[in-house]
């Protein structure tokens, strides 16, 4: 692995080191895009192989600003491998994002215990490991910054309300939302110079929201895809689905100095869906 430094570009991340799981596509490519044109050096992982079609596309987009390494969030080894290479540069991190996740659907009678397990796992303990994990390197990047590291964890609007037939989803979001908060608070109390944010998207047209769409397909709630777009795009009052990009700016809000008082806040991007 390359030595992680920072890439020289001017803006408001510029020469700070960023982390964002789930880096290779969707919300993910989408924030390691906005974060280096705003002058962040990256540091992306998700489970894809070094060599895999995707993971070279992501690193020719990024132009030389981000390395990757593949890991599971799951895995409290490979949480420990993120921290070694972290240590290989600067030993420093100025902004983690949370963002691999697993959706799921399904009445309450038919979620075994073993896919409970599974999307707590990825949504909730990931971030959890993350930050017990990096909280040294977070630490030693905050006192580089106004306002301290950030940490962003990406929960969605389905971790504050609820959604028939999405129980195991709804609990494992709302469970991110109050553990950024948890530590939030834990870190400003304790007078340590990281602050904790979550983001909550709405209908967010990713390969994740097709895929589950798909899944509603399948089981007959609509002819297709598009119907099933068009409905939501419809429901929302800002009449369209969201993009990746409109995640990607609020979380490169919460990730500079702009949001330097900020802690264990939430920002809703829905495009008013939860406002109805």
């Amino acid at each position: 692995m390359a030595t992680l430094t920072g890439n020289g570009v001017h803006g408001r991340l510029a020469g700070r080191m960023a982390l964002i799981t789930g880096g290779l596509r969707g919300i993910g490519l989408a924030c390691a895009k906005r974060f280096a044109a705003e002058g962040a050096t990256l540091l992306l992982s998700d489970l894809d192989p070094l060599d895999a079609p995707a993971v070279r596309a992501a690193l020719a987009e990024l132009d030389g600003a981000a390395d990757y390494i593949r890991a599971d969030v799951t895995s409290e080894q490979d949480w420990l491998s993120i921290r070694a290479a972290l240590d290989e540069g600067s030993g420093k991190l100025h902004i983690l994002v949370n963002n691999a996740g697993i959706d799921q659907t399904g009445a309450i009678d038919s979620i075994s215990l073993d896919l409970w397990h599974h999307v707590m796992d990825i949504n909730a303990t990931g971030p959890f490991l993350a930050a017990r994990t990096l909280l040294p390197q977070l630490a030693r990047g905050g006192a580089d910054v106004r306002g301290g590291a950030s940490v962003i964890n990406i929960s969605s609007i389905m971790g504050i309300v609820g959604h028939a037939e999405a129980s195991a989803y709804n609990a494992s979001k709302g469970a991110l939302r109050l553990f950024t908060k948890g530590i939030a608070m834990e870190w400003a109390q304790a007078g340590m110079a990281i602050r904790a944010n979550s983001i909550h998207p709405g209908c967010i047209f990713t390969a994740l929201l097709e895929s589950g769409f798909q899944n509603w397909v399948e089981r007959g709630y609509a002819a297709s895809v598009d119907d099933l777009v068009e409905a939501m795009a419809a429901k929302t009052p800002m009449g369209r689905l969201g993009r990746p990009e409109d995640v990607a700016a609020a979380a490169a809000f919460l990730a500079s100095d702009d949001s330097a008082y900020m802690t264990g806040t939430e920002l809703v991007i829905d495009g008013g869906w939860t406002a109805q």
